[in-house]
């Protein structure tokens, strides 16, 4: 396939996992526009890989008369055959996407439970080697924080009585709200806690 281009436009280290981009954004514009004829892509996973976002970018282009050519796969919507074929494309697309989320939380699943290291150490934890190793006195302070949210304590109060206990953040210098409810909604920290 050989075509005049008229212009580059790049999302150097953006996502496909979503049309929310700045150059998707400018290409979009100008479909509507009707400034352009063809959207050449050098391959449709780096387009996208959301098949609603797939189907609504095809329907767009349809609308304006624009034909989406994808260089890796060999593809041109201006046919039939090559509209079904792209939408397909972007169902496998999808489909690749959501076994790798599926993937990732079962991994992350389970060195939660195994108490694996993989990201900061939580609190209620210390790191020996690749381990986590509950630490007596934050579990305690873990405890009890666990119990005032469950009885509708606010983050504030949680924060003031980890001051007064003499627990330590992770991360800063002291409690604030915003800590609190971090470490109260860490799945590693507090699973099969309290």
């Amino acid at each position: 396939m050989e075509f005049p281009v008229a212009d580059f436009i790049h999302d150097a280290g953006e996502s496909a996992k979503s049309l929310k981009r700045p150059g998707i954004a400018t290409i979009l514009e100008a479909v509507r526009r009707d400034e352009i004829e063809r959207l050449v892509v050098a391959k449709l996973d780096r387009l996208t890989r959301n098949v609603r976002d797939l189907s609504d970018l095809i329907e767009l282009c349809a609308k304006h008369d624009v034909a989406l050519v994808s260089v890796g796969e060999t593809l041109d919507t201006s046919s039939a055959a090559g509209r079904m074929v792209v939408n397909m494309l972007g169902v496998v697309a999808a489909w690749e996407r959501e076994a790798i989320a599926e993937r990732t939380a079962t991994a992350l699943a389970h060195m939660r439970r195994a108490r694996s290291v993989y990201g900061s150490t939580p609190f209620g934890y210390v790191r020996k080697g690749d381990s986590l190793v509950p630490h007596a006195k934050e579990q305690r302070a873990l405890r009890d924080a666990i119990i005032m949210d469950r009885a509708g304590k606010s983050f504030r109060d949680i924060a003031a009585m980890l001051t007064a206990r003499g627990a330590v953040p992770k991360r800063g210098k002291a409690w604030h709200a915003s800590s609190v409810r971090a470490m109260l909604r860490s799945r590693i920290a507090t699973e099969g806690t309290a």
